[in-house]
């Protein structure tokens, strides 16, 4: 169980440089004010407050639920309270860098635990923050009125805190006062102001500028991992009211007055970017903004629960801690935009972008270290991915379904033994569906025990042992060897700011790789940006709704906008169940990479009793209908496999908003687009959120989508209203030209699979030639990164005379690769064929056969080498003899 104190609903945002800014020299401003012990007043008049707790011998161990009413804790013996008035004139937060009143609680003693709560003058929760570390900070946003804040000493001993908000000043770069550099490196001054701009291979750009005072940033390879080369071949020249800077792929405008900065295309009259503002920076914080295009579309963000495209948007970049639509555990501090550019803030401080008009993109920290990408939207996701961490490469094992509980006495279950899992291993060999990885504890007192004996009973039923860790990466070494080759984190990795998470994200797949041979799989709740070089994220504890399952949809697919390849939700939620809403929220998720049901937690809707989460506990017809989807998972896995490899070199993810595939098309961007996605190009998912056998406002973009279930051909762009979706029926669509590779019927697990039979799903477009290149390894060990992999290629034509399907060799070795394959080829449309040849030779009647009602030929051939290529033709009535 992922087992949270609290679920505040507002950030905890962990501003790394808030308290160098606090301690060092702030911005000219007026005095701080005195603090009585009940509150005090930010104002003009009165810039910072600081106030000081009681000593507190021990905890409350819990939220503000264990805190009594104020009339019953007079003195805060219990919790402290403080009442905070902000009085600022309207409009002041409009371009505020930060965009409301930092508030933190610092305790004496680092070791213990204060979390502080605040609420308006109406009782709202507005902001917290409730994690590990010192200080505690939050942010009030677009503060204004009286705020009660609540601090909890959660777990102290003998220890009291001070507690300090601000009101942000802020001061605007000035005049241009220096220009300088060559070679693709240059350096400005604006008074106080320095700034630096660096050209680098490939379209990209690093500007980066320093107020004063300004606070250091990521070194090394914390998040860059590794600097692109410096493009030397720039020019610059004066433009009368800015310098020009000319790289090969784009012009850097410095204008002189005030100091502002433009991206334009070569010729230097098409904008990519513009600040209509120079920069601002606060006590804390610093913007950029730009202008907006009239039809310009922004995306990223990293993990944006409910969200893919942010236009009109304001974007928070933090860690919220809530599970919900609206919330931002695995945010990140980048973007993209339709106008051919995406940039990245080089930093762990959270952030807000607004993507209004101007568009305001502000961090936390006081200083800039932004890289720009200039490219569509693949390209930039590529040059992101490529200087952060391209996506992992999982085992094979990790695509297939998890399962997850505690079996070391479960408060929930009763008395149980870690052995125990192997009786859940069991129910899914019994159901016929396929178990990749089990985690066997939660990591929260849920130990384990027989480590061994555990690791080799799921190997024998085809699955690998996983644990879970709240902070156990130290002793990682000792269970992989024992057997472990899946690591979770949970939220205790915070910490004490966003790079913890992602170091202990680095730390735990390398304590995997270190002691194995295998590829390290990890999950993590909580994490930045580079996250995704290491780890799948999954957006958290939820209780199972239709809204929960709605606002999943558009999450999963902007995340890839980010770079994630792997962003996922609990089968069914975690602490609540009902079959139906288990049964179609399985559905649309197995045609997402990763997926894993969260067992041992939840109670049933309707009766409020414990219900577990395995696929098979409803029954039927929910069982059938949950191993049917299941074992079309397993199916498809050489596709969702060949999309990981690609993912890997590409940084582009399988689980796809339509508008990354169809760009020109405004429609993808609509309503009726929202909640539908594409998993990888070929396939088209929408699924059924309500509670209905009936899906509306299915969207099809151009060209020719068939019904998987049906045949059915409809012709996009078109929308879709009353499509008949009975409960085993998730509305799925295969693009015109699909060339889509799949395990036989019936494979439950990739080590049983046959590997001597592949076979090809295949949807000819009726103009062109389809191509696809199917990927292959050995699955499990890091043999692939020495080039250990094979590749092979088919194209598919049709016309009058019939469709032709050609299978190149398969190019390279990898352990296990076998020497030769039947194939069964599916071929969707047209009319039954008059015969079939194989490399010319006709093929007896009883190796094909024709549905007229599917349309559907199917084609099997007999073992063929790999080492060679061969041609499949269907002949059609009017091919010559």
């Amino acid at each position: 169980m992922r087992r949270l104190r609290y679920r505040p609903p507002w950030p905890a945002w962990i501003p790394l440089g808030l308290a160098c800014v606090l301690a060092g020299t702030a911005l000219a401003a007026p005095a701080r004010a005195a603090a009585p012990a009940s509150g005090a007043v930010l104002d003009p008049a009165h810039s910072s407050v600081d106030w000081h707790g009681p000593v507190y011998a021990k905890g409350t161990g819990g939220g503000p639920e264990t805190c009594p009413d104020a009339a019953a804790d007079p003195g805060g013996t219990v919790c402290a309270r403080f009442d905070l008035t902000v009085s600022v004139p309207d409009g002041y937060w409009d371009d505020n860098p930060e965009g409301g009143v930092p508030l933190s609680v610092r305790w004496e003693r680092p070791s213990d635990d204060f979390d502080v709560y605040v609420y308006d003058g109406h009782g709202k929760q507005v902001a917290s923050s409730a994690g590990t570390a010192d200080p505690e900070a939050t942010l009030i946003p677009r503060a204004s009125g009286t705020y009660h804040v609540l601090v909890v000493p959660y777990d102290v001993h003998d220890n009291s805190f001070t507690g300090t908000a601000y009101l942000p000043a802020t001061t605007d770069a000035g005049d241009l006062t220096s220009f300088s550099g060559g070679e693709g490196s240059y350096t400005f001054g604006a008074g106080q102001l320095t700034a630096r701009a660096d050209f680098l291979r490939g379209g990209q750009l690093r500007l980066r500028a320093d107020p004063p005072g300004a606070p250091g940033g990521p070194a090394g390879t914390a998040i860059v991992r590794e600097q692109p080369a410096p493009q030397r071949h720039t020019s610059s020249f004066d433009a009368g009211d800015y310098y020009g800077i000319r790289s090969p792929e784009a012009v850097l405008r410095v204008y002189k007055k005030p100091l502002r900065f433009g991206l334009y295309r070569p010729d230097d009259r098409t904008r990519i970017w513009q600040e209509d503002k120079p920069l601002r920076w606060s006590t804390g914080g610093l913007r950029q903004s730009l202008e907006r295009g009239a039809d310009e579309q922004f995306f990223g963000g990293g993990e944006q629960n409910g969200s893919f495209s942010h236009r009109g948007r304001t974007m928070y970049v933090a860690n919220s801690f809530d599970w919900n639509e609206g919330g931002y555990n695995n945010s990140q501090p980048f973007y993209l935009s339709s106008a051919g550019y995406g940039v990245f803030r080089n930093t762990f401080a959270p952030g807000v972008y607004t993507f209004g008009s101007p568009v305001t993109t502000g961090q936390q920290e006081r200083r800039l270290d932004a890289y720009y990408f200039l490219g569509d939207a693949k390209q930039v996701i590529g040059k992101y991915t490529a200087l952060v961490g391209r996506p992992f490469m999982p085992p094979v094992y990790g695509l297939e379904p998890g399962d997850s509980d505690c079996y070391l006495h479960n408060a929930n279950r009763g008395e149980r033994h870690t052995l125990d899992a192997l009786k859940i291993a069991d129910g899914y060999t019994e159901h016929r569906m396929p178990l990749g990885w089990m985690l066997v504890n939660d990591g929260y007192g849920c130990g384990y025990e027989n480590l061994e004996q555990t690791a080799e009973g799921l190997r024998d039923h085809h699955a690998q042992l996983g644990l879970w860790t709240q902070d156990g990466i130290d002793k990682l070494a000792g269970q992989v060897r024992a057997g472990q080759r899946v690591a979770k984190l949970d939220v205790a990795w915070v910490g004490n700011g966003y790079a913890f998470a992602l170091d202990a994200c680095d730390a735990a797949k390398k304590g995997i790789e270190d002691n194995s041979d295998a590829r390290g799989f990890v999950w993590l709740p909580v994490s930045w940006a580079g996250a995704q070089r290491c780890g799948v994220l999954w957006s958290g504890d939820q209780k199972l709704s239709w809204d929960y399952i709605r606002w999943q949809i558009p999450t999963y697919a902007g995340a890839t906008m980010s770079g994630i390849a792997y962003n996922t939700g609990d089968i069914g939620s975690i602490y609540r169940h009902d079959a139906e809403m288990y049964t179609r929220d399985l559905q649309w998720k197995a045609f997402l990479p990763a997926v894993m049901t969260m067992d041992g937690w939840a109670s049933d809707l309707a009766t409020g009793k414990p219900a577990d989460q395995q696929p098979w506990r409803d029954g039927e017809p929910y069982t059938s209908v949950n191993r049917r989807y299941l074992q079309l998972k397993e199916r498809l896995l050489p596709y969702m496999y060949t999309l990981s490899a690609q993912a890997a070199k590409t940084g582009v993810g399988a689980v796809r908003p339509l508008w990354l595939e169809y760009p020109d098309d405004p429609d993808t961007l609509g309503g009726r687009a929202r909640y539908e996605f594409l998993s990888g190009p070929d396939f088209l998912v929408a699924p059924v959120y309500q509670d209905s056998d009936t899906r509306d406002g299915i969207y099809l973009p151009r060209g020719t989508w068939t019904d998987y279930w049906t045949g059915r051909t409809y012709r996009g762009p078109a929308t879709l209203d009353g499509y008949h979706a009975p409960l085993d029926t998730l509305p799925l669509f295969v693009r015109e030209g699909a060339i889509v590779p799949m395990w036989p019927e019936g494979t439950t697990s990739w080590q049983t699979r046959d590997r001597h039979e592949l076979d090809w799903d295949l949807y000819p477009a009726a103009h062109g030639t389809g191509r696809y290149t199917l990927y292959e390894d050995d699955g499990v060990t890091r043999a692939f990164a020495d080039g250990a992999a094979a590749t092979q290629r088919v194209s598919v034509r049709a016309g009058g005379r019939g469709t032709t399907v050609t299978v190149g060799a398969s190019r390279g070795d990898y352990a296990g690769k076998p020497d030769a394959r039947t194939y069964r080829f599916t071929v969707h449309g047209g009319t039954a064929p008059t015969r079939v040849l194989l490399d010319g030779h006709r093929l007896p009647d009883s190796a094909w056969s024709y549905d007229a009602g599917t349309r559907v030929t199917t084609v099997s051939t007999p073992g063929l080498p790999l080492g060679r290529g061969f041609t499949v033709r269907l002949a059609g009535p009017d091919a010559a003899r």
